[in-house]
């Protein structure tokens, strides 16, 4: 049991835990509790308040946090944590001038992350991907959705599947396993494309149906990678098994992809560095998330996603850290937030909007996660002293999280 006491301001609090997700110009405005303290018993939030009703708690374990902020975990709603090793030659490779796409054509990118990985044991996996969860759980990360698609085989993406399913053993926070065999088209596979689409659909996805490994599908929808038709065949199978969509779209070109997957009853669309006029549209009349991934543009060199054109269009935003070796080996989530207050021209507000609570939706947790609310997860993140809430993306360098709660446990 934990009691915080003479907190400066708690951010994103609801009195009652009903929202679901932020939209548009409500993203401009943050619920906040001034002057206050707040109360974890066991796992949960238990109480909360300004500072003239703080309770005298038995047992409970007091820290003052004065001059602090306290909000919710971050929510990261699209990682790729499991993987065997960094790219950092292709970090080199592109300093050279080649582009993501070239380094991909010729071998490296995924299938490179991919002969690697089907060489790694399952156990020396693990043990690599519980330090990067643990390394991102101390920048605030308290909920996270991780995929695979580095395995490109039966063998590999059950193996990676497997590894997600184990790290819930190590940590309280709730953690979503995507299935993404639609990654990339492996090198043995690389002239037979209906032969690795059947691949998935007849042995992947009842393999992984039968032991429960997955929450969500995902498919890599993009030139050279797989159409939107493939993408529409590959949701549908997955859809067979209740898995339902979280899709990597329009991160190089518009091709029809966020149309398929609005059709298909997506949860969300990830990366939009590229959108349409049509594209939004297309999402304003549908449930599917935004999810948007700056720190992927930011170490590739290429182009932000229209962050203020979704907000315009009075549509939510999310905000992940896309971790994974190639194109964003950072699961910093407050860099995130710097990035999309300096790239993409979103506000303090909107970003935390972003990064918490609609990073919940992304992953079907916001009943429990994303906000400050009696009842929520005791997923807390206590700041050091800083002098605004501006100051959180502006000191895109400082260490500024003191201290963070999972489970109502210090991490």
């Amino acid at each position: 049991m934990w009691l915080i006491r003479n907190i400066r301001t708690i951010w994103q609090v609801e009195y009652e835990a009903r929202r679901s997700r932020v939209a548009g110009e409500a993203m401009r405005t943050l619920s906040a509790l001034h002057n206050a303290w707040l109360l974890m018993v066991q796992e949960k939030i238990a109480a909360f308040g300004p500072m003239d009703t703080c309770p005298e708690v038995a047992d409970a374990q007091v820290v003052d946090a004065s001059g602090r902020f306290v909000l919710p975990c971050w929510c990261d709603s699209h990682t790729h944590l499991v993987f065997a090793a960094p790219r950092e030659a292709e970090f080199v490779d592109r300093i050279h001038g080649l582009t993501y796409e070239a380094i991909a054509q010729r071998g490296g990118g995924i299938l490179n992350s991919a002969r690697r990985l089907r060489d790694t044991p399952e156990d020396v996996l693990l043990e690599a991907a519980l330090e990067r969860l643990r390394e991102v759980q101390h920048y605030g990360t308290g909920a996270i959705e991780i995929k695979s698609g580095y395995g490109l085989s039966l063998d590999g993406e059950l193996k990676m599947l497997r590894v997600i399913r184990a790290l819930r053993r190590y940590t309280a926070m709730p953690i979503k396993a995507t299935f993404l065999g639609a990654h990339a088209l492996p090198a043995e596979y690389k002239h037979d494309r209906e032969g690795y689409i059947r691949l998935i659909e007849a042995q992947m996805l009842p393999r992984i149906a039968d032991e429960g490994l997955a929450d969500y599908i995902d498919v890599f929808c993009e030139k050279n990678f797989f159409s939107p038709a493939e993408t529409a065949r590959i949701l549908e199978a997955g859809a067979r098994y209740n898995l339902k969509a979280k899709v990597h779209t329009n991160q190089f070109h518009s091709l029809g992809g966020i149309e398929t997957c609005v059709a298909h009853g997506a949860i969300s669309v990830d990366h939009l560095e590229v959108l349409t006029d049509a594209e939004i549209e297309c999402l304003r009349h549908s449930h599917t998330l935004p999810v948007l991934l700056p720190s992927a543009p930011f170490f590739l060199n290429d182009h932000y996603p229209p962050a203020r054109r979704i907000l315009e269009a009075g549509l939510p935003v999310v905000l992940a850290t896309d971790f994974n070796p190639g194109s964003s080996p950072s699961g910093k989530m407050p860099f995130v937030l710097s990035l999309a207050c300096i790239k993409l021209r979103m506000t303090p507000e909107e970003a935390i909007h972003a990064a918490t609570l609609n990073g919940a939706s992304a992953m079907e947790l916001s009943h429990t996660h994303g906000s400050i609310a009696v009842g929520k997860a005791a997923n807390i993140i206590l700041t050091k002293p800083v002098p605004s809430l501006a100051y959180l993306p502006y000191a895109f360098g400082t260490n500024w999280v003191e201290r963070v709660w999972i489970g109502g446990q210090p991490v």
